[in-house]
């Protein structure tokens, strides 16, 4: 199993040691100092927080960008399977930077970006300790069809996507809004209107808000 071991991270505002963690998951072809760049609109908020914006493990082409698993089929099936092959090694980044901090889950939460947010929603419902919330801009939820049985917590999920976005089409949104809602998981969700495949104020403004009142139980 590959290991995450680098990536772009941003210390606690406040300058304590970090009683929480925002973990960023970057979309594919893209890379952690992309995301990274959520972190100063929201650290004022969470100046206890650790932002912790990982690379991708696999290295995509020359130009810098990392993929989470190599998208050479869109069917719902290998979407899945992509997914579950490399949840292990963010499984496991997880658990080393949780265990070096000495947090819990309770005081994690995971923000993804497209294929970034199809880790996150793949591995933050997968895992018995519930974290605080998970935030997934312009993605999908892969695995649906197994996450019936799979489902090992239910933290409150925000889902923000734009109506124009011509890679990642918003009726992803919807169906995994609905069918996380017949599971019982806690999402809501925003529709950025005339938003392509980005994230806009609005979204941004949201998702802080999500992360600071998930992460707020936990001190």
């Amino acid at each position: 199993m590959s290991k995450i071991v680098n990536g772009s991270s941003l210390k606690p505002l406040s300058g304590i040691p970090p009683r929480q963690i925002v973990l960023l998951l970057h979309g594919y072809g893209s890379n952690g100092a992309d995301l990274i760049s959520l972190a100063p609109h929201w650290r004022q908020s969470l100046p206890d927080a650790l932002f912790l914006a990982p690379n991708a493990p696999q290295i995509l082409g020359m130009g810098g960008g990392y993929q989470w698993w190599g998208l050479n089929a869109f069917t719902p099936q290998a979407l899945a399977a992509g997914a579950e092959s490399a949840a292990p090694v963010l499984n496991a980044f997880i658990d080393r930077k949780l265990s070096e901090y000495g947090l819990t889950e309770a005081q994690l939460a995971i923000v993804g970006f497209s294929q970034g947010t199809m880790m996150a929603l793949h591995v933050g419902l997968r895992r018995s300790r519930q974290v605080a919330g998970i935030v997934g801009y312009s993605g999908m939820l892969t695995g649906a069809a197994e996450l019936s049985h799979d489902l090992a917590s239910k933290p409150p999920v925000l889902l923000i996507h734009g109506s124009a976005d011509p890679i990642v089409p918003v009726a992803a949104l919807h169906a995994a809004k609905s069918e996380l809602k017949r599971l019982g998981v806690n999402v809501t969700a925003h529709v950025s209107p005339g938003l392509g495949h980005s994230v806009d104020p609005v979204g941004l403004r949201l998702g802080g808000e999500f992360v600071v009142q998930a992460l707020s139980s936990v001190g």
